[in-house]
């Protein structure tokens, strides 16, 4: 092979690489990876945080909260310290960072299928949650109008994303991404002022709801799967931090840690106070998502819930793009097609249309998103950064650094073996009543 051709393949590689969604516009500033890490971590998951809390009563609950935050936090900065361990090279994609720490072929199949049941079960889970929120909007606007079946919002949902799937990378979707994490801080603060608002209720209880202790036992580690999922950002992290221009003397993990410390207090604005007040005020009487619980004022609830649908909008984009890079690349590198728009609508059309079926046939994925969150969610999460960093850093057995990522590995991977336990009973029980396209 002559110079020639080694230089026409790199020509041909950096031109694909230009085309492809992750690696193609690498101008973002550090606000950009603020606002897409609020939209990737703080999901419409933060309203079920109350009922989450009245599954793992006061002290597990507030424990558990605060150390998820503390380990996600150090876990998240660990992946964006890797992004550039190796002088002259970024790792672009969790999978590549997977490579280097395990192996070409095992990296692959360690990352891959996690981080792909992550990000579409994710965005199944949006698409329900969009078309369940759009629902309860038309029925709060208009209590005495005839029902329409979840069916038909979730197709209404899917609408926008068949345009939006279009725009080609994460630096084209920021102002979708901003509108999102500026929604989810509104709803956020709409659900716990408005919790505030009612009080405390006279009726209130903080016992355990169940009334034996298996019941107990299978909703605590339920809850445990609902604390897990809602910090998922993990993702997409070094997908965003791709977007963001790096030099020797100005790497691009300072403006990115700036953007995920922003990110980080949001999530705690968003967290605490909705988990902590809302679950103070109704004890184990809320529902599974507290915008039920509060019913009035009307015009508040209908509100917060149409600001839910477009952080939902946000958040399924930002979930999409490294499935949408993935595909892409399987079809122009393996498969060798020519980069096209032609082949970018067909793709991403297919997927949006694909996570919107799956979501009309299976109205209770959140429950098998607990099930999925504890298997899945909480390696890419809790362990497998730590995994990386111990394989590629050898830290000395026993001091600070080696000690603080095996007690994340212990905890992650008891997140991982519990939380599946008790959602798999939640879909048992879903499953006894479900209708198909209900």
């Amino acid at each position: 092979m002559g110079i020639g051709d080694e230089r026409e393949k790199d020509a041909r590689e950096k031109a694909i690489d230009d085309w492809l969604p992750i690696t193609s516009s690498r101008n973002a500033k550090w606000w950009y990876s603020a606002f897409h890490n609020v939209t990737a971590m703080v999901g419409a998951g933060v309203l079920s945080l109350p009922y989450a809390m009245a599954g793992l009563g006061w002290g597990p609950g507030v424990v558990i909260l605060v150390l998820s935050w503390i380990i996600t936090l150090y876990t998240l900065w660990q992946m964006v310290e890797m992004h550039e361990m190796v002088p002259g090279k970024r790792f672009d994609r969790y999978h590549e960072l997977g490579q280097y720490a395990f192996g070409e072929k095992l990296g692959l199949w360690i990352v891959v299928p996690q981080q792909v049941i992550v990000e579409v079960g994710v965005d199944i889970a949006y698409m329900i949650t969009g078309g369940k929120s759009l629902q309860k909007f038309h029925n709060t606007v208009c209590p005495d109008c005839k029902p329409i079946r979840t069916t038909y919002f979730i197709m209404i949902f899917a609408s926008v994303h068949f345009v939006l799937s279009h725009l080609p990378n994460f630096n084209s979707i920021s102002g979708v991404s901003f509108a999102a994490a500026l929604m989810s801080l509104t709803y956020s603060t709409i659900a716990w002022t408005a919790s505030a608002h009612k009080g405390v209720q006279s009726d209130v209880q903080y016992s355990y709801k169940a009334s034996s202790t298996p019941e107990k036992v299978f909703t605590f580690l339920s809850a445990l799967g609902d604390v897990a999922f809602a910090y998922a950002g993990h993702n997409v992290v070094l997908e965003i931090q791709a977007t963001i221009p790096s030099t020797p003397d100005k790497p691009s993990k300072r403006p990115m840690w700036k953007g995920v410390i922003f990110a980080y207090i949001v999530v705690a604005l968003c967290y605490f106070p909705v988990a902590l007040i809302g679950y103070w005020m109704f004890g184990n009487s809320v529902a599974d998502n507290i915008l039920i619980t509060l019913e009035k004022p009307r015009w508040l609830i209908a509100a917060a819930n149409m600001f839910v649908v477009i952080h939902v909008i946000g958040s399924y984009q930002i979930y999409a793009m490294p499935v949408f890079d993935m595909l892409e690349t399987l079809l122009v590198k393996k498969l060798k097609f020519a980069p096209s728009f032609k082949l970018r609508l067909i793709t991403r059309t297919l997927y949006v249309a694909f996570t919107m079926f799956i979501g009309m046939l299976i109205p209770f994925f959140g429950s098998l998103l607990g099930f999925l969150g504890g298997l899945v969610f909480a390696p890419t999460t809790y362990f497998l950064p730590c995994i990386m960093w111990l394989a590629v850093y050898k830290p000395r057995r026993f001091s600070l650094s080696w000690t603080a990522n095996w007690i994340c590995i212990i905890l992650g991977l008891v997140l991982m073996i519990l939380a599946p336990i008790g959602a798999l009973r939640q879909i048992i029980l879903s499953a006894k009543t479900y209708k198909l396209f209900s």
